[in-house]
């Protein structure tokens, strides 16, 4: 039989994990998961039903609609990637929007949210096989995921590849509002109370501030034939 891993890529945001994690899927015809696109969505669920603003959250509401929202992830037949769906609704692009960025981690600390996609991502990754991105997937949802890594690179590069990314798409965005979203995104991130971004002791830290990803996937492909050979024996 032939041995699966669990993949489990972890780090800041706009570090390009769900690019990594998506190209590693496709090369060993692994399941990719998108694990910040689940909280994205709920994010998104949560400014629709106005349950969230730069002054308040609605925590009870939130907690009490959950048992209403599924998140999904379904294959475009197009692409042949996965693609989040909020209530049957595609929503791979809204969920991608400053709005939601600047909510996202604020609606990720609310342990209720946190436990119900948690539970989701663990019941996906049971027959392994996954590649899985986020912020706490190899520290909480996969502690023993074969393959752990930590992605990171400076403030200035993640910004400018979001900026590229937004304005590729059309939408109008400033440069320094994303700079600065960022770097409050991190803060949020590392220091909120439940599941803070942190590197697990056994990932191995990738900085791809410099790498091409041709170069990031020459770097990971030893670690994985590494991992492979290693359970063979």
């Amino acid at each position: 039989m032939e041995k699966k891993l669990i993949i489990a890529i972890d780090g800041y945001s706009s570090c390009g994990k769900s690019t990594f994690a998506k190209i590693i899927a496709k090369e060993l015809n692994y399941i990719f998961i998108d694990s910040g696109a689940m909280y994205r969505a709920i994010t998104l669920w949560c400014i629709r039903n106005n349950f969230i603003s730069d002054s308040y959250i609605d925590t009870e509401s939130i907690i009490y609609g959950l048992k209403d929202v599924n998140v999904s992830f379904i294959i475009n037949p197009e692409t042949n990637t996965p693609e989040i769906f909020l209530n049957s609704e595609n929503v791979e692009n809204e969920i991608r929007s400053l709005e939601v960025t600047k909510y996202v981690s604020k609606i990720s600390q609310i342990h209720e949210v946190r436990t119900k996609l948690v539970e989701l991502q663990r019941k996906i990754g049971a027959g392994k096989g996954i590649v899985m991105d986020g912020r706490d997937i190899g520290a909480v949802v996969f502690p023993n995921a074969n393959i752990k890594i930590f992605m990171t690179a400076s403030v200035d590069i993640r910004a400018k590849r979001r900026f590229d990314e937004m304005k590729a798409k059309g939408v109008e965005v400033d440069f320094e509002d994303i700079r600065n979203s960022i770097i409050a995104r991190d803060i949020a991130d590392e220091n909120r109370d439940i599941s803070p971004l942190r590197k697990a002791e056994d990932a191995i830290t990738l900085d791809n501030s410099r790498m091409s990803v041709d170069a990031q996937m020459s770097w990971i492909k030893e670690i994985i034939e590494k991992k492979l050979n290693e359970s063979c024996n």
